[in-house]
């Protein structure tokens, strides 16, 4: 039967990612893949984590299963993380947690969450949007439309087609926001936008469901949850899917949550139930290493201030980097200007770069970039910005 199966074309960023690896180059630069990325080009391992790691070794007493929604500690910490402690969707217990593998197991959770309950909703995206989003909702059977998103003329939000194209959106469809760090483009809206987006949503009477992969790449924990908790006003419904990829360096060990806004508690009760069954017949259970490093490190005092030291220095390399290209690229003497990617957050940006352009520069310099001309602004370092620079300047003259 096997002998009709048609070989599925590769990943548009994991297989650019292989053909990195396979590249002999020794000058090539991988500026594709969303990871984050050191001066030296590692991933590094974060300290907190490995003193996390250090007590759970010593402190763990068995292997069982873990409940279908995850480790209650972890969830409530993941609350605690997304709203603070005395946010009234936290203290009124409108709020319910299920623990996931990654933020991507977040969002197949709540599409299948969505297909089962909201069956005429429709799920709206921004254009662009990470290009896992579409294939993740289709799969769970959710019709799609999208959203202006982003102004190629001024390389920034294109706001008034963002809610022109929401203001159409039927009672009860679903919005996918991201949090912030918008994954391609690291545009996101300003908090004055995100109070008009909030009010639009409860006009609409739409349900927002936000993708918060960077927490804390931004501009900080806190101000990068301003957009969400604007949105969570009195009464309002919303889905988040949280990933501990970025901002733990946790990427191998998959560690996400799905969180779920009701109007009250019983609802939220109910809501758990629904996606309880949804993960059931899924994988079951979650794993359980990746979680528990993560509750270590949120609910140690000491633990929690050496994470959020290395990810104030996680920012601002990437923050800093973000400068020396914009400054490196205009002294190159390039017509273009990119001075719109020091205004841009986390770890991606679109560079304006053309599909041929990027071929270029992959074929002749052996640097890879997203088609779409997305790079991964953590993959530059002080080693190879001359040569992206002069690579730039060779396909755009």
């Amino acid at each position: 039967m096997f002998q009709h199966v048609e070989t599925a074309p590769p990943d548009a960023i994991l297989g650019l990612n292989e053909a990195f690896r396979n590249d002999p180059s020794p000058e090539k630069i991988n500026l594709s893949v969303g990871v984050y990325k050191d001066e030296k080009g590692g991933t590094p391992v974060l300290k907190c984590v490995k003193e996390a790691e250090k007590r759970l070794l010593e402190t763990e007493s068995t292997k069982s299963y873990l409940p279908i929604d995850g480790r209650a500690s972890y969830n409530s910490a993941v609350r605690s993380l997304l709203f603070g402690t005395e946010h009234e969707v936290v203290t009124t217990n409108r709020a319910v947690t299920v623990q996931t593998p990654g933020g991507t197991g977040a969002l197949r959770v709540a599409g299948d969450f969505i297909a089962a309950n909201f069956p005429g909703a429709s799920l709206w995206l921004s254009q662009p949007t990470w290009p896992n989003h579409p294939n993740i909702f289709t799969a769970a059977g959710v019709p799609l439309k999208t959203y202006a998103y982003f102004n190629k003329a001024t390389n920034g939000l294109d706001f008034d087609g963002m809610l022109s194209a929401l203001k159409g959106a039927d009672k009860g469809d679903v919005v996918l926001l991201h949090g912030c760090c918008h994954n391609p483009t690291g545009i996101d809206p300003t908090p004055q936008q995100w109070k008009t987006i909030a009010d639009l949503i409860q006009e609409k009477e739409l349900l927002p469901l936000l993708d918060f992969a960077y927490q804390g790449f931004g501009e900080g924990l806190s101000e990068d949850a301003s957009g969400l908790r604007e949105i969570a006003r009195s009464g309002q419904e919303m889905l988040i899917c949280s990933s501990f990829s970025k901002n733990f360096g946790l990427y191998n060990e998959r560690v996400g949550a799905l969180t779920a806004v009701a109007p009250g508690q019983a609802e939220a009760i109910a809501v758990l139930s629904q996606m309880k069954k949804v993960i059931r017949s899924n994988y079951s259970n979650p794993p359980t290493h990746g979680a528990a490093v993560v509750e270590t490190v949120l609910t140690d005092d000491s633990l929690r201030t050496m994470w959020e030291e290395e990810l104030a220095h996680m920012r601002n390399r990437i923050n800093g980097i973000r400068k020396l290209f914009v400054d490196k690229i205009s002294a190159c003497g390039i017509d273009q200007d990119f001075s719109f990617i020091q205004q841009q957050n986390g770890m991606f940006s679109f560079s304006g770069l053309n599909q041929m352009q990027v071929d270029q520069l992959r074929s002749e310099m052996s640097i890879y970039i997203v088609g779409s001309g997305r790079i991964n602004v953590a993959g530059i370092s002080e080693a190879n910005v001359d040569r992206l620079c002069e690579g730039i300047k060779k396909v755009t003259s």
